[in-house]
């Protein structure tokens, strides 16, 4: 049977790698929703004005809503169906991609109920990054260390309580 731990993981993966497909598709395109996809362009419209930088270095709000759309959909699909070490490369760019938006929220002034999404599903997503990076947790049976060629009890294992004698 699975461990909690790694069906945590499967769930967080699956769905937060929908959620991120689905969310991206709307930046791509109105087939979704063509109200969304409206909001998109005039949210990441808002954006690019208010970071003059993104204009000279020649970025328009179009190459960064669809840069960003693309991105999601790319990272969402990998958190789904691939497997490993390339789930938590998408997870983590998916972490930056989530602050860059938090960013821009902020930057424009934005109300907490246009971005609160971003916020817990930036959590979400540090939280299975989290999850995912700790090592996994070893039954007592095989949590002996080889010592020598001969098995020994791990060192906190093999000592008495405190305040307790060790009598053989």
């Amino acid at each position: 049977m699975a461990s909690p731990r790694t069906i945590t993981i499967v769930a967080l993966s699956v769905a937060l790698g929908l959620f991120f497909v689905f969310m991206g598709t709307i930046k791509l395109t109105p087939r979704l929703s063509r109200d969304a996809y409206n909001e998109m362009k005039r949210a990441y419209k808002s954006y690019v004005r208010a970071l003059p930088m993104l204009k000279k270095m020649g970025v328009s709000s179009i190459l960064l809503r669809k840069t960003i759309g693309a991105l999601e959909v790319a990272c969402g699909i990998v958190m789904t169906l691939v497997p490993g070490r390339p789930k938590d490369v998408a997870n983590f760019l998916l972490l930056l991609l989530v602050l860059a938006v938090l960013f821009f929220h902020q930057l424009v002034g934005d109300p907490l109920k246009r971005y609160a999404h971003a916020l817990v599903f930036g959590i979400l997503l540090t939280c299975r990054l989290l999850i995912a990076r700790q090592p996994e947790e070893l039954p007592p049976e095989k949590r002996m260390l080889a010592v020598k060629g001969d098995e020994q009890p791990l060192i906190h294992e093999a000592a008495p309580e405190k305040g307790k004698m060790k009598v053989s």
